[in-house]
């Protein structure tokens, strides 16, 4: 099943596990708008930044980017730790149906932040 932004336009997210960081894609421009990059450490994956490019803002890629690296950590049996504002906010809002689903998760320590800081 393809995934659309709000446009209507088809996106992709994969995984670019060189980069340690999944993009989001829109298909008919091979263009990557957007990357959530991670810190993967003892079947963890500390998401610490999220970004998509200001010129492709509003069209719900940042959430569809989220989802598609939650739903891939899931597949993939780590627990999710949100040190990025953008996965913490997404799981304050979906964590219980991402947790229904087998999702692990755990709150960031000091000591992910400063591995973060240091990415």
């Amino acid at each position: 099943m393809a995934i659309t932004d709000k446009t209507g336009a088809e996106i992709a997210v994969e995984h670019n596990v060189e980069e340690k960081a999944f993009e989001i894609r829109l298909v008919a421009e091979d263009t990557i708008a957007g990357k959530a990059h991670y810190i993967e450490s003892d079947g963890e994956r500390i998401f610490y930044h999220t970004v998509v490019d200001s010129e492709f803002g509003g069209r719900g890629l940042g959430t569809a980017l989220v989802n598609e690296a939650l739903q891939a950590s899931l597949r993939d049996n780590v627990t999710v730790v949100p040190v990025c504002p953008m996965v913490k906010g997404f799981l304050d809002k979906n964590g219980d149906a991402y947790a229904a689903e087998g999702g692990s998760t755990r709150n960031p320590t000091q000591a992910d932040i400063d591995a973060a800081r240091r990415a």
